[in-house]
């Protein structure tokens, strides 16, 4: 056992310490008897956690105490806040209940752990832990939005500290981040701590290519420097010179939205022009912000050319998430376009604070977007028949999505996700002129249900009395309450419809002497493969199931079992961890242990040996390996962690992988001969098949081969890109995007 007992004193003072910046943070918004509070809590939490550790065998009450400072310091959250992140792991991790908290800390500081607090009991197994988890906090934000900011500042310190956790772990967290946490960060208008978050998972789900974009970033950071500081000279000049104060400052973009622009283009980092943002931060009153914000844009675009197609007026009107500011794209003294924001000091508080700073300044803001987000948050919740995950589909649709500006004929101005129809301001407006909605007007013109709406639309709606909700509007609408209404209403009309059927079939069971009792309507269901005893009693209501079908029924004389529906819990995962693997396949080492299991290797990302994987267990075809950074990895990390297993490569290289290549360059004579030597001849891989097109001199191909492993694949890209003419090489898999390959570039 390590000794601590020298350490013990130093880490009592360093606690201490921490303690004290902490308060240093808060110090602008405590209020009298307040430091008592934060000290009884930090005691509380001091002695609950006193003999636990965190994974790098640090104290575990530094957690807290980090927790505690984000929410004060980059978020800017007050004292209840600051208590209740303090003691945000008490109640799950120690012998303290909700009750003691109560007793010392009172209704709210409760209700707001309790939120924080994970679910405990047992969930159905098809459904996912952290599904459940997120809609519980989301319940509570409902009440009071605090909760979401600690469990924010939670992640954000977990992230930050995340170098000490298991590989599969940290691929779990960092997927829940990216898919859950970062939009809701962006939502919620804090827009440093999403870039933050997107940044660590990252450098954990991508780490070779954050690498390459830091190191390249710091490679320029001077030359980068000097330009801002030339750009922003004239800048500063003029709005001096016209009496408007101001910082003007260069702002470097994240690496994770660099690799976005990368991606979506289809371009290496060379060609990533907007690498930084400017911002000029205005210092007025609440009264001069929008006049001085346009002509500080004035000042902007006077010296450099604007690009019309990007100019963003959040002022006029602001996103849903409170953020207001002026975008520009200007032409730079360089031949280079340059991202320029314009905003006040209120303004830039709030894109940097979010919620927190909202609230602060909400006395000038009459009807804000943030209020309307949070009873858009409450309506999701009051859908009570929604299951975890759809719930969590329909959460990330709707309110993480960017949102379309629609009028009412009377010039009212509704927010609605982007790709809403016709059918969902119908129900945006109420769910009776929805569920009775025949069409509607847009601009004046008649238009389908299925209508896409776009920004600026005025829409009327056109009703009537004989309509009702149909199955197939299900596939027309995106908002979670047009959803949830139109299921409500079919499954009222499909439980009265069944009604009927239960009382026609009651009566031809009858007839064929055939007792109506539960066993028998069980096995009636599972013969004619129905998912529940109501679909049966509606089939036979609609005359999907007849007199003939049930007398097939008798004759088959099968005694039919009930079969429980097929579920992947933690048992089934671990039977099926602990099948052997049959011997032609020891390629990949899969569970904690890296035992060698049976598995498949995924298509939609056709993984390769050296390609870094993991296992995805199944309801149906067992273990299934995906790529870290497949295009399905991040949902089904997020949403099914509980099933998500470890994989690693032997160094085996008997096998042959399919990849694709896809090479672009300048036709040159002997090209494609050129090519096939080397991969024929040179590196002896098999070639499935071979395409190419050539089109005014350019060239392009793709060429499907059998690699044993990425150093092979890399070896062979680098001999290609060797090859004169040829100016870039991405690999594919299969029908996914195509992935710019890290030798590129």
């Amino acid at each position: 056992m390590k000794d601590y007992t020298i350490d013990i004193e130093q880490e009592k003072s360093e606690i201490l310490k921490r303690y004290r910046t902490l308060l240093r943070a808060c110090k602008s918004t405590l209020k009298k008897g307040d430091k008592g509070m934060i000290r009884l809590a930090f005691d509380m939490a001091v002695d609950s956690h006193k003999d636990m550790r965190r994974k790098s065998g640090e104290p575990y009450i530094y957690h807290p105490i980090a927790v505690a400072q984000i929410a004060a310091e980059e978020i800017g959250l007050g004292t209840t806040s600051i208590v209740c992140a303090l003691l945000h792991d008490v109640v799950e991790d120690t012998d303290i209940t909700l009750d003691d908290i109560e007793h010392k800390f009172g209704k709210k500081v409760t209700k707001i752990i309790d939120g924080l607090t994970k679910i405990s009991g047992v969930f159905d197994a098809n459904s996912s832990m952290q599904a459940e988890n997120f809609r519980k906090m989301l319940l509570t934000l409902a009440d009071d939005v605090r909760v979401i900011l600690i469990k924010l500042a939670d992640r954000l310190h977990n992230m930050r500290t995340m170098e000490f956790m298991p590989r599969d772990k940290q691929l779990k967290i960092c997927s829940e981040t990216v898919y859950l946490y970062a939009p809701l960060a962006h939502r919620l208008g804090l827009y440093s701590l999403k870039s933050e978050l997107e940044d660590l998972s990252m450098k954990y789900m991508e780490p070779e290519t954050y690498k390459f974009i830091a190191l390249k970033l710091n490679e320029k950071k001077a030359e980068r420097e000097h330009f801002i500081s030339e750009f922003i000279g004239p800048i500063t000049k003029i709005l001096s010179g016209q009496g408007l104060e101001a910082q003007v400052l260069g702002r470097p973009k994240s690496i994770h939205s660099i690799w976005t622009k990368m991606k979506k283009k289809g371009i290496p980092f060379e060609e990533v022009y907007d690498l930084f943002a400017i911002r000029i931060i205005l210092i007025c009153n609440a009264e001069l912000e929008k006049s001085e914000s346009w002509k500080a844009y004035s000042i902007v675009t006077d010296l450099y050319r604007p690009n019309p197609d990007r100019l963003r007026d959040w002022i006029s009107s602001p996103k849903a998430n409170g953020y207001e500011s002026l975008h520009t794209t200007v032409m730079g003294p360089k031949g280079q376009w340059v991202e320029v924001q314009i905003r006040s000091q209120r303004m830039n508080e709030i894109a940097e604070k979010g919620f927190a700073a909202h609230w602060k300044y909400k006395e000038s803001s009459s009807d804000s977007g943030l209020d309307q987000w949070v009873t858009k948050v409450r309506e999701l919740l009051s859908n009570p028949e929604a299951n975890a995950l759809d719930f969590l589909d329909d959460f990330k649709m709707n309110l993480f999505s960017d949102e379309i500006f629609i009028f009412t004929p009377k010039g009212d101005l509704m927010q609605l996700p982007i790709d809403a129809t016709a059918l969902d301001f119908a129900f945006e407006i109420h769910s009776d002129v929805g569920a009775k909605c025949i069409g509607a007007k847009v601009n004046h013109k008649l238009v389908p249900l299925s209508y896409k709406l776009q920004n600026g639309d005025q829409v009327e709606i056109i009703t009537s009395t004989k309509q009702t909700p149909k199955e197939d509007w299900l596939t027309y609408v995106v908002t979670a309450k047009a959803k949830a209404k139109i299921k409500s209403s079919l499954k009222d009309e499909k439980r009265k419809i069944a009604d009927d059927g239960k009382e026609i079939l009651e009566r031809k069971l009858k007839s064929l002497k055939i007792t109506y009792n539960t066993d028998n309507i069980l096995k009636l269901s599972y013969y004619f493969k129905l998912q529940s005893t109501q679909d049966l009693f509606y089939n036979v209501a609609k005359g999907l199931i007849d007199v003939k079908d049930l007398k097939e029924y008798v004759a088959s004389e099968k005694i039919v079992e009930q079969k429980p529906q097929q579920t992947t819990d933690n048992e089934n995962i671990q039977s099926l961890i602990k099948q052997v693997k049959t011997k032609d396949s020891d390629i990949l080492l899969i569970g904690e242990d890296l035992q060698k299991i049976d598995y498949k290797l995924s298509s939609c990302c056709n993984p390769i040996p050296g390609d870094d994987v993991f296992g995805f267990v199944t309801v149906s075809e067992g273990i299934k390996i995906h790529r870290t950074n497949c295009p399905n990895a991040t949902k089904l990390m997020s949403s099914f962690g509980y099933r998500i297993l470890k994989a690693k490569w032997t160094s085996q290289k008997q096998l042959a992988f399919l990849t694709g290549l896809q090479i672009t360059g300048i036709d040159e004579v002997g090209l494609i001969n050129n090519l096939t030597q080397i991969i024929s001849n040179d590196f002896k891989v098999n070639m499935r098949s071979i395409t190419v097109d050539s089109d005014e001199g350019i060239f392009s191909g793709s060429i499907m081969i059998y690699v044993n492993d990425t150093q092979h694949l890399e070896d062979l890209i680098a001999k290609l890109k060797q090859v004169k003419g040829i100016t870039d090489i991405t690999r594919f898999d299969s029908d996914t995007e195509k992935i710019n390959f890290k030798s590129t570039g």
